[in-house]
């Protein structure tokens, strides 16, 4: 009969004598039984609805019209189904049990293989065979967290309809970070990383309205080229008609083929003058540029204004005014959504929070001058069912509180009817002397029309590594690294601007205490919330100290992802 372990502890002879004189508690207790993963794996599953799952063959579904033979789809969906099959293990085997409630099961496997080839077989008729490929080669080097990110996607749309939400819960809970000043002390010494945005004019930042003069010459450009525009997404000419041609039509080209990710070109190696150079590639579907035209479609090609005087002819830029009945107002964090229009890339969601609180100030949807060719969702955030469900503004009530009141129900926004209504209401939060801060600050201010003579702008706060402007690291790369926080993590479901407003704003939180560490072992104090400088110090040097600071201050070297 084999003894309990605990006795069988205390035969076993110890090499050191005194040890046997202190008798650890831990020996002479029963052994707590091992959790049980199982348990814990199957309480995460009750998180998610029930779903009833029809039971089918891996088998092509007839289509009226196939984009190939059934062989050839057969052949195609088993490699679909085998790459998926293998993501599943993967996840399944993994020690990130919070997502373990995505394992699915075999009928659900194949069912997400059938809906992805017949998506693909309807949507790409001509291209199937090459996009279903790539399809494959993209599963094939996709991370589990992406894969992740499908699975919800398909389940969403499969089993749950869940429509999309404008808000995250990481965002109403942001990671904590501890300056050790109180709110005023931080805003007088985010004052030292404020940024002239003179001699910047030829990144974008606007600094000056354009005349008269300049805007009608924008126009009657605009008039001699009869609405040929260049497709931002795939670069060919079409013509946009404001305000619709006779047959109702907003655009020509027919549908837009692009590929939505940027070309990646991979980092040159030491062996490349043996075995030749990596190609670029589009990240999105792993296609090398020139292969093809593109992995996605669109309805209807879009296109960009850059040039200040044709924005300024749709709605002019406005200086923020003076409101002497309003006194000193704190910093403010904003981030801008745009969308595809007649008109251009136009505002449809504004949100500004406080700072360094992060308390929400303003959070509308915005009724964009031109007709709406394309919300840009899977960047916006913004989809059509957020615009019929949205209620005029009210300022008093907030967004937070409509969303509450319709649980279950995608969030119902409040709108207003114009971007120049938009504008009114975010310069309702500041004066002239106010700072604003946000990533990239040029597109949101030109977005809205603004200038503004107190900003400050993380993109230049930290700098891309390879020469700064115009060269600028993405918000979501600045967050990972500096925050540990990962944002833009929806996916197709697109950008949610409350998120990357709170995130801007830590940001220069982090870039404040640095500053503050500095100027404290400088001898720096503060007195009644204002900061005050040692004997003989240089407050112009202070200045250049602050702007100098290098993007990695206080944080270990990681790579940076340009935007």
């Amino acid at each position: 009969m084999k003894e309990p372990i605990s006795k069988l502890g205390s035969k076993i002879p110890s090499e050191n004598p005194r040890s046997n004189a202190t008798k650890l508690s831990s020996a002479s207790r029963e052994v707590s039984p091992p959790t049980s993963t199982l348990l814990r794996w199957e309480v995460r599953r009750l998180r998610l609805p029930p779903r009833k799952v029809r039971k089918e063959s891996l088998n092509p579904r007839m289509l009226t019209k196939a984009p190939a033979n059934h062989a050839t789809r057969s052949a195609i969906l088993d490699k679909l189904h085998g790459a998926m099959t293998k993501l599943n293990a993967k996840l399944a085997d993994s020690k990130d049990e919070a997502n373990r409630c995505f394992v699915l099961n075999k009928d659900e496997l194949v069912t997400m293989a059938l809906d992805e080839e017949e998506k693909v077989a309807r949507e790409n008729f001509s291209v199937y065979s090459n996009i279903i490929k790539l399809r494959i080669v993209k599963l094939t080097k996709l991370a589990l967290e992406d894969w992740v990110n499908e699975v919800k996607a398909h389940l969403n749309t499969r089993y749950y309809k869940i429509k999309p939400q404008l808000s995250s819960e990481s965002a109403s809970v942001p990671t904590s970070i501890d300056t050790g000043l109180s709110v005023k002390e931080e805003i007088a010494v985010a004052a030292l990383l404020i940024t002239p945005l003179d001699g910047l004019e030829e990144h974008g930042y606007v600094t000056k309205a354009p005349t008269e003069a300049a805007i009608e010459t924008a126009r009657q450009g605009v008039l001699d080229s009869k609405g040929w525009e260049k497709c931002e997404r795939c670069g060919g000419r079409f013509q946009v008609f404001p305000g619709r041609r006779e047959d109702g039509a907003l655009t020509s080209g027919g549908q837009c083929t692009y590929h939505p990710s940027r070309p990646f070109h991979p980092p040159r190696k030491r062996t490349d003058n043996v075995t030749g150079s990596s190609e670029t590639y589009f990240p999105c579907c792993s296609e090398t540029v020139g292969a093809s035209a593109g992995c996605t479609k669109a309805s209807t090609h879009v296109f960009k204004v850059s040039e200040t005087k044709r924005l300024a002819s749709v709605l002019q830029f406005k200086t923020t005014p003076t409101q002497p009945e309003k006194g000193k107002l704190d910093p403010v964090s904003f981030d801008c959504e745009m969308g595809y229009t007649t008109l251009g890339l136009e505002l449809i969601r504004l949100t500004a929070v406080s700072w360094p609180e992060g308390r929400e100030l303003l959070d509308v949807l915005v009724k964009p001058v031109g007709e709406i060719l394309d919300l840009n969702s899977r960047f916006s955030g913004v989809f059509p069912e957020h615009f019929a469900s949205a209620v005029p503004y009210d300022p008093s009530t907030s967004s937070s509180a409509l969303a509450s009141d319709q649980r279950g129900k995608p969030k119902s926004m409040q709108i207003v009817q114009s971007p120049a209504a938009a504008r009114e209401l975010l310069l309702n939060l500041l004066q002239p002397e106010t700072p604003l801060i946000a990533h990239a600050i040029d597109n949101d201010l030109n977005a809205c029309r603004i200038i503004h003579p107190t900003v400050i702008d993380t993109v230049i706060l930290y700098p891309n590594p390879a020469g700064g402007l115009p060269l600028r690291v993405s918000l979501k790369a600045l967050a990972r690294r500096f925050l540990e926080r990962d944002i833009q993590t929806g996916g197709d479901q697109g950008h949610d601007s409350k998120e990357d407003s709170i995130a801007t704003g830590d940001l220069v939180r982090v870039k404040v205490r640095e500053l503050w560490k500095r100027l404290k072992a400088k001898g720096w104090t503060f007195e009644n919330d204002e900061l005050v400088p040692p004997t003989g110090s240089d407050t112009l040097n202070i200045h250049k100290l602050a702007m100098s600071l290098s993007p990695s201050a206080g944080h270990k070297r990681k790579s940076f992802a340009s935007s």
